[in-house]
Formats: structure tokens, sequence, C-alpha cells
């Protein structure tokens, strides 16, 4: 019997957290994605904290009105700000098992222009 969307994710998901952790120097950038909502946080593994942590229900994003792709952008660039902001350069990208297109790829990619490494 073919597998539900959701346990496909899972398990993409389960063998990728095998490979992939988060420290304090580089901690792992996360994504979530909901029909509506995209969430991003940077999580240290090892001490099981969450150094940041941004929401397209934030002010500053809910404001601006956009596709979902243009809000993932935001959300990409908000996140990188707040990391640089507590002094971190690098992360390790987390996609959480979802395909690596639409607003996740755009997130992504908007932490990297505006200047964190993953």
């Amino acid at each position: 019997m073919a597998l539900s969307k959701e346990e496909r994710r899972q398990r993409i998901k389960y063998r990728i957290r095998k490979k992939v952790s988060g420290t304090a120097e580089r901690p792992r950038l996360s994504v979530f994605r909901s029909n509506k909502q995209i969430t991003a946080q940077l999580i240290d593994d090892s001490e099981a904290k969450t150094l940041a942590y941004v929401s397209s229900l934030d002010k500053g994003i809910v404001e601006k009105k956009g596709t979902k792709i243009e809000i993932a952008e935001k959300v990409g660039a908000a996140i990188s700000k707040k990391a640089q902001d507590a002094g971190i350069t690098e992360a390790v990208f987390d996609r959480n098992g979802y395909l690596y297109h639409g607003r996740v790829k755009a997130l992504a990619e908007a932490v990297r222009k505006a200047g964190l490494k993953l």
C-alpha cells in the first residue's frame, strides 16, 4: 500500500535529521510550511534551544501583502537578519522533509542573499 503524503514526509524528515544537527556556532535552520503560513527557526540541538524564530504571522511581515513565495522570501530575510544580530554567520539547512522547491527554496535563497551561509 502506498504511503500518504504525511508518512512520506515523516520518513524523509527522519532521514534528514539523522545527518543534520545544529550547534551554537552553526545552528540548524528549520523550516515549517503549512498551507497558509511559513515559519523558520534557528535551533541549537546540543542545548535544545531555539536561538531565533520568525513567522509569516509576525507584525512586520503580515502587514506586507504578496504571494506565498514573496512572503517566504521576507521570512528568510528576517531570520537572516535576526541571526546576524545574534552573531551567527553560518547555519545548516533543515528542509524538514519538504521538497526543495517553491516556498522552501525561496526562503533558503533569501537567507543566503541576506548574508547567512547555508
